[in-house]
């Protein structure tokens, strides 16, 4: 039955939680900064992605709260990646499926980014 087979009502609000979290822009960017860098600390976020610090740290706190990053810390600094290789593909997939839907419907600069996530 196709009610059984559904996630149990916790699990359900912990996946909308999720998408919720990935659902702000200026979060995103930061994940996909984080995945393209690896590892970055608040004030090369804040350049990287033309967000203000206070509003990177407001940010990361949130994603660190949530499992999404981790920090390492070095001297008065904290670097900042993605949590875990299950973040890493959640974004990926994102991009890759972004891509496809835009490819589908004929669109040509998507295509060049299909190509970049390849």
């Amino acid at each position: 039955m196709v009610l059984d087979a559904t996630l149990p009502t916790n699990d359900l609000a912990r996946a909308a939680g999720m998408f919720k979290l990935l659902g702000d822009q200026t979060r995103s960017r930061l994940l996909y900064a984080l995945l393209e860098a690896g590892e970055l600390c608040v004030c090369d976020l804040a350049a990287a992605t033309g967000t203000q610090e206070a509003t990177v740290s407001q940010s990361l706190r949130m994603l660190r709260a949530s499992g999404v990053v981790s920090g390492r810390r070095q001297g008065r600094l904290v670097f900042y990646r993605l949590a875990d290789g299950h973040v890493r593909m959640l974004l990926d997939l994102t991009r890759e499926h972004i891509a496809h839907e835009a490819l589908s419907a004929g669109d040509g600069a998507a295509r060049s980014t299909a190509k970049a996530t390849r």
